[in-house]
């Protein structure tokens, strides 16, 4: 994406998420702010320690625990999604359009794409019956392109 077009996508995320706190009746805060900032302009979907490594060397004041109960908050209000994992660190994105991810077991890499037969097809009848669903998504895991061909495509 060309980075002007980027820069109001980020800007648009910013006024959005200001927005969404005062709807919350959460404060916007500095450390808030820069937090949503940093994960709205990341592409690898951090975890918690990533952001804090990033985030201290513009706010070096900021603790780990205060990343960790900021993206509890903001996931709890639905600001950010939480990446389901196989690994024991959780990992966080701002993108709440509908997609889905794919792990590399070996990297890490978190690659997002969407599919939209997937979400659109009718729901199974075996769960039908089986109460409320409120998510609906795939998590693929296997080994990413990259590694594959440093593996030599084993």
């Amino acid at each position: 994406m060309p980075k002007k077009i980027q820069h109001l996508n980020i800007e648009n995320k910013l006024r959005d998420f200001e927005q969404a706190c005062r709807d919350a009746g959460l404060k916007l805060t500095h450390q808030r702010l820069e937090i949503f900032r940093e994960l709205a302009t990341s592409e690898d979907h951090p975890s918690a320690e990533t952001l804090h490594i990033r985030l201290q060397k513009r706010l070096a004041t900021l603790s780990l625990d205060t990343v960790y109960r900021t993206l509890a908050t903001f996931e709890k209000h639905r600001l950010i999604t939480k990446v389901e994992t196989v690994e024991s660190q959780a990992r966080f994105e701002v993108e709440l359009e509908k997609h889905h991810h794919a792990i590399c077991r070996q990297c890490g890499a978190i690659t997002d794409f969407v599919w939209h037969s997937f979400d659109e097809a009718k729901m199974p009848e075996a769960i039908i019956g089986w109460g409320r669903i409120d998510k609906k998504n795939i998590t693929l895991h296997g080994i990413c392109g990259k590694c594959a061909n440093l593996a030599g495509g084993k």
